[in-house]
């Protein structure tokens, strides 16, 4: 009897071991992983849902939410979201949410290759067909391997899944684009869901074949966890936005601007680092060249206007360039997974109204300039200061140095070769050449 009891004592830490081991693999089971996926597709994007459905394989999570909105996104990245969706060991369902939002282009691959597909009222899918940069037509026998490619990498997507094929492949060769209820009606998603939780409902009690073996869903009041990019992720992702992108081409152009008017070093390489991370995120759009050049063109006149008297015809000018490149710096996507992407209409206006006001103040303090240069009483002639003006030696002169007088400093020596310090008051006498010649100012 004793040696029972003893037995059971020893057994009983064991015993609750075991059970607390098991009970994070039980609460595993009951947990639902959201990974919100917004914007362009991009090898950012791709790289957080492969370690967002990791996470949850190795953490043994019932199912993984993907909340999808997106207008396309590069061809590589999308085969790799697609490659981890397929071998998912852990149910992924692909929510298109919120209503007004969209899986176009790319966003069509993923959501067929999903387990299950939900879509939020008011949201659109399709549009996948293959165009040029300019968005033409791609004919010919490159239209035909492009299309064909496309079709075919749809068409093994829609049979995987169990999606319908005709459909599928009208995305691509048709450009056919369906709303909710009709993508619904055609089986290209299981459903319209209004909300995460209706998500959850709807999914439960499906049946499901992961990793070989049928696996039936209990999800309904499942516990949600959202699992967003780290700080990293998100920053390079923001990047890829088309405003983000140009808005900071366009502060990269002014950084660049004051760098060549005032000389500081801080604003050309804040300038400089702008335009490096705004080609980053051009590199997961469309970009037109010929915008690009616009604005490049733009950039010139108004980096000539202050240099040239042109009565603000160079500014004008540079203005409807910038307004026609920054217009037409995107194009439709040349690939069947890209995105339909412009910058918004009033961020144009924005920054075109803050680049006219900018370049209003410049040619402002040009004309100033040039009034204070030819004005009586503080320069005789265009080519030096009037006689008898007062300045402050700067640099001392011994017998060269510096004064500031007129408004600005010029190089300076005494008439008589005494040694002036710093701080002493001078009398303009003479010039010699852009060399001032001058003398102690007795009145001071």
């Amino acid at each position: 009897m004793h040696r029972r009891i003893a037995r059971a004592l020893l057994a009983a830490p064991l015993l609750l071991g075991l059970l607390g081991l098991a009970a994070p693999a039980l609460a595993g089971n009951h947990r639902v992983v959201v990974l919100p996926a917004t914007g362009i597709v991009d090898n950012v994007l791709a790289g957080y849902l492969a370690e967002g459905i990791a996470a949850a394989e190795a953490d043994r999570a019932a199912a993984v939410v993907i909340r999808l909105n997106t207008p396309g996104g590069s061809l590589d990245a999308t085969q790799k979201i697609v490659s981890s969706l397929l071998g998912a060991e852990v149910p992924v369902i692909v929510w298109v949410a919120p209503a007004g939002g969209k899986a176009a282009s790319a966003g069509t691959f993923i959501t067929l290759a999903a387990h299950l597909a939900y879509m939020a009222p008011g949201t659109n899918i399709g549009a996948a067909s293959p165009v040029g940069g300019g968005g033409e037509d791609i004919t010919g026998t490159l239209g035909d391997k492009v299309r064909n490619d496309a079709i075919a990498n749809i068409t093994a997507i829609a049979e995987a899944r169990g999606r319908p094929v005709d459909w599928a492949i009208a995305t691509v060769d048709e450009a056919k684009s369906s709303p909710a209820s009709q993508a619904v009606e055609v089986g290209a998603v299981d459903g319209i869901a209004g909300s995460l939780e209706d998500v959850l409902r709807q999914a439960s009690g499906r049946i499901l074949t992961i990793a070989g073996a049928e696996r039936t869903l209990a999800l309904s009041g499942a516990a949600t966890d959202e699992l967003g990019m780290n700080p990293f992720q998100a920053f390079l992702h923001l990047l890829s936005d088309p405003n983000i992108s140009f808005l900071l081409f366009t502060i990269g152009f002014y950084g660049l601007f004051f760098e060549l008017q005032s000389p500081n070093f801080v604003t050309g390489i804040l300038g400089g680092l702008a335009i490096i991370l705004a080609f980053i995120g051009f590199g997961s759009l469309p970009l037109n060249v010929g915008g690009l050049l616009l604005i490049a063109l733009a950039i010139v006149l108004f980096v000539l206007e202050p240099t040239v008297t042109s009565h603000g015809l160079l500014t004008v000018t540079g203005l409807v360039a910038f307004v026609l490149g920054a217009s037409a710096l995107f194009t439709a996507p040349g690939d069947p997974t890209g995105p339909f992407v412009e910058v918004a209409g009033p961020l144009i206006g924005v920054m075109t109204v803050t680049t006219g006001l900018f370049m209003g103040l410049i040619a402002w303090a040009a004309v100033r300039s040039r009034r204070l240069t030819s004005s009586e009483g503080l320069v005789g002639s265009s080519s030096g200061l009037a006689v008898g003006l007062s300045g402050v030696v700067r640099s001392p002169l011994a017998p060269g140095g510096t004064i500031y007088a007129g408004g600005e400093e010029w190089s300076a020596r005494v008439v008589d070769d005494r040694p002036l310090q710093r701080g002493d008051a001078v009398r303009v006498v003479g010039m010699d050449g852009l060399t001032v010649i001058v003398e102690p100012d007795q009145s001071q």
